[in-house]
């Protein structure tokens, strides 16, 4: 259940519903005008006088369905339109079967006392709210009155999450059989309020057929290849993480990498430090390996001595050019498979001699992740800015193609893309990880998931839910600092899940 269909699937999977008997299209609708009811009424019970806004589309069809039952409920409900219904379409069909007088949608003046239904435009909406649209959600957003959007609020894209000129403000919002992107990606995500999915009769089996890449992170999406020891495990079989230190100046941000691939479960870590920062990172580390390493050559050697199996590169380091050539030459030059996680200055640095790293796969062998905030994706992706391309989520996509490495592109919405297609995108992200130090802390919980045999997507996206649960547990006043800590409780209880589901792989 973690899919994200695009309204282009959900519409197929409409069909595909259809021409398999199932339900025909306007049950279909009268079941997602029932669904639509059954919220409203646990949700607003109080409310007894309920304005519902129809499209001309099946998104208006839905609301004709809600008027109807809400007017037979006893509900004082009225009906204002926009555009008629196409003849002999399910939407004409749900509007002849409800027995309200339309309205024009120019006359509506929200209710402060009441509710609004937005059934307008839904999720497949491709362009700008203008005219009487545009006029009702801005009275609307202005009034007290409380929001139940049908799909998704009217002017939210369902692909993108873009806001389309203006957007209802929804204190609920509905949705059939699976979430879409628009409900998780910013600024959509905020305009939802509490967002309820709901079954409507769409067969799981058609859903699979979809071929759907757009997943929801959560667990279940990640939990069948998250790593436990083997009862014979000893610390270098549990995955030997090496981190990268800046100088004596610039040391913490990789002792916060190091602390959190250790705790998220590798079974060795080691700083790998210039001369003059040994003195400062032995003055901070304990269960921490520390290593002096002033060039490539000396980081070489300690590979082939040590054998670690992930490496975080770039927390502290300088952000100019020679940091991105440096680790160019390592990927070329490691003895033996690597997981490589590059992060914060080594991503400015390579933005510097993009020609270094805009070829796939080049010599490396083993997975890259690289995981950029806003401005370091524009830095090293200039032609994939938002202007040109709203999606973030195929932001990612192209990015991770195109250098051939997971890309987990970082923001309240953060999207895990893997050069294959697949892409997540995380929803239970928190203000609270916008601290100093928190990608570096991340870098390593991704390094120490890789370490220890994890696939490089998958490990992303649990580092990322991992993460943020442990910031949204913690709560005011977490620091980089807490967050290795943090997840304690949030790792127990999911390898406690993770037990559970295979021990009882059918359910829990």
């Amino acid at each position: 259940m973690t899919q994200l269909v695009s309204p282009e699937e959900m519409a197929k999977a409409d069909r595909l519903t259809i021409e398999a008997g199932i339900f025909s299209g306007i049950e279909l609708m009268r079941r997602a005008g029932a669904e639509v009811v059954a919220a409203i009424l646990a949700r607003f019970p109080e409310f007894d006088r309920v304005q519902v806004l129809c499209g001309p589309g099946n998104n208006g069809g839905d609301g004709y369905v809600v008027a109807e039952l809400l007017r037979r409920t006893g509900v004082n409900v009225s009906v204002y339109v926009s555009g008629s219904p196409k003849a002999c379409s399910d939407a004409a069909l749900a509007a002849n079967e409800c027995a309200l007088d339309p309205i024009p949608l120019a006359e509506f003046e929200p209710d402060a006392s009441g509710i609004v239904v937005d059934a307008l435009f839904g999720a497949g909406l491709a362009r700008a709210i203008d005219g009487d649209a545009l006029r009702a959600i801005q009275l609307t957003n202005e009034s007290a009155a409380r929001v139940m959007s049908v799909d998704l609020p009217s002017g939210v894209s369902g692909a993108t999450g873009q806001i389309l000129g203006s957007a209802f403000e929804a204190d609920l919002t509905v949705t059939f059989a699976r979430k879409k992107p628009g409900h998780l990606l910013t600024p959509g995500r905020g305009m939802c309020g509490d967002l309820v999915v709901a079954d409507i009769g769409i067969p799981d089996a058609i859903i699979a057929g979809l071929g759907v890449k757009t997943h929801e992170n959560s667990p279940s999406l990640w939990e069948d290849s998250y790593p436990s020891p083997e009862t014979d495990a000893h610390k270098y079989s549990r995955g030997h993480v090496a981190v990268c230190s800046g100088d004596a100046e610039a040391t913490g941000a990789a002792r916060l990498s190091a602390m959190a691939a250790a705790r998220i479960g590798a079974g060795a870590v080691t700083v790998l430090s210039p001369s003059g920062a040994v003195a400062v990172n032995a003055a901070h580390l304990t269960s921490i390996m520390l290593k002096r390493a002033d060039s490539v050559a000396d980081i070489l050697a300690f590979a082939r001595e040590r054998k670690p199996q992930a490496l975080v590169y770039g927390p502290g380091l300088s952000p100019e050019a020679h940091t991105g050539v440096s680790l160019m030459q390592m990927l070329d030059g490691w003895p033996q498979p690597l997981a490589a996680v590059v992060d914060a200055s080594a991503l400015t640095s390579l933005a510097r001699k993009p020609e270094l790293f805009m070829v796939p796969a080049r010599s490396r062998r083993g997975p890259l992740v690289i995981t950029p905030h806003e401005g370091e994706f524009k830095r090293l992706f200039p032609d994939l800015s938002a202007d040109k391309i709203p999606s973030k989520l195929e932001r990612a996509r192209l990015a991770a193609a195109r250098v051939d490495a997971v890309v987990v592109y970082k923001g309240p919405d953060t999207v895990i893309a893997a050069a294959d297609g697949r892409a997540a995108i995380n929803s239970n992200g928190v203000p609270l990880l916008a601290t100093a130090g928190s990608g570096d802390v991340l870098s390593g919980f991704i390094a120490g998931l890789l370490a220890q045999g994890a696939q490089a997507f998958e490990a992303a996206c649990a580092a990322v839910w991992i993460h943020a649960e442990a910031a949204r547990e913690f709560g005011p006043g977490l620091i980089a600092e807490d967050l290795p800590m943090a997840i304690l409780p949030v790792v127990q209880r999911l390898k406690l899940r993770i037990g559970q589901h295979r021990d009882c792989p059918t359910g829990y």
